[in-house]
């Protein structure tokens, strides 16, 4: 009897834009990451990667920081000359730090690029992108809501999420509670299992509640922790709203805390948000359910 396959998530990344630390921030968080003492890991940017069998892998955002996320996870190293494990790539938006790792899988390796038309469209306009060569990657264009496969065996589908559109695309004040394909969120189903990845959402809808309700795990937005901490740490003058991602405080914490969802993790954090670091943010955050993702991480459903 052949065995039902697992579900299998690994955080390649957990940090937001920039990672942990950033190059160019002193903040308490980055100077614990810097420092090899203080239990703070460094974290690298934002992505995901699934697999049913640990052999054929599906990678969901392509963080600038691919190559060393390789790197730390042998499951997505080659076994063999100019080979990969990684048959696709899925983005959830046209952010640099969810394409900018494209061009790092340019070495002449086939592999299938999902996305929305919105999203492809950022890709095909800048030519920078057309270092991937089309005679061996495949770009797919995917309809919201619309069922397709990024690994045999794996079904998955895209649906809008409140945000907006990339940083570099704004002219003005972006509409803020854009729904779209500019940002959507992935639902993943196998092995009997239903789970999601957001990694970038400004506010919970009915509907979105609706969809997650009593998923068996749901990787969603943790980029801050209040909606004003980048004002407050002076790291900026935007709240987080304004950015696109609804705050854990007063947001996310409480808004997913109802919804029966077996396991709550939260990804793409700022380098400024405190649940990464022991206090009382985090000791909230976990009393509620909640993990903090962390590179390197391992789901199993």
């Amino acid at each position: 009897m052949n065995k039902t396959p697992d579900l299998r998530i690994l955080v390649l990344g957990a940090a937001a834009g920039g990672g942990l630390p950033q190059w160019n921030c002193g903040c308490p968080n980055c100077a614990m990451a810097r420092d090899p003492g203080s239990g703070l890991k460094p974290q690298t940017q934002s992505s995901l990667a699934v697999s049913l069998d640990g052999e054929a892998w599906a990678v969901f955002n392509a963080s600038p920081d691919i190559r060393q996320q390789i790197h730390a996870n042998r499951p997505l190293q080659p076994r063999r000359l100019r080979h990969s494990p990684i048959e696709s790539v899925v983005l959830t938006n046209g952010d640099i730090d969810h394409l900018a790792g494209l061009l790092v899988l340019r070495e002449k390796q086939a592999f299938a690029l999902f996305s929305t038309g919105a999203v492809g469209r950022i890709v095909a306009d800048n030519p920078v992108f057309q270092v991937l060569d089309p005679e061996l990657v495949s770009k797919r264009t995917i309809e919201i809501e619309e069922t397709f496969s990024p690994l045999q065996g794996l079904g998955a589908r895209l649906f809008a999420v409140p945000g907006k559109v990339p940083l570099f695309l704004e002219n003005g004040e972006p509409d803020l509670g854009l729904e779209g394909e500019h940002t959507v969120g992935v639902e993943l189903a196998a092995a009997g299992k239903r789970v999601y990845y957001v990694p970038g959402c400004a506010v919970m809808t009915d509907a979105l509640a609706a969809r997650l309700r009593n998923a068996d795990a749901v990787f969603f937005d943790g980029t801050l922790y209040s909606d004003d901490e980048m004002i407050q740490t002076g790291m900026g003058r935007k709240t987080g709203r304004r950015m696109g991602h609804m705050p854990i405080d007063g947001g996310s914490l409480d808004a997913l805390g109802t919804l029966n969802i077996r396991r709550k993790i939260y990804v793409h954090i700022n380098n400024t948000n405190p649940i990464w670091r022991a206090g009382s943010e985090r000791e909230r955050v976990e009393a509620q359910g909640f993990e903090i993702g962390y590179d390197g991480m391992e789901v199993r459903l």
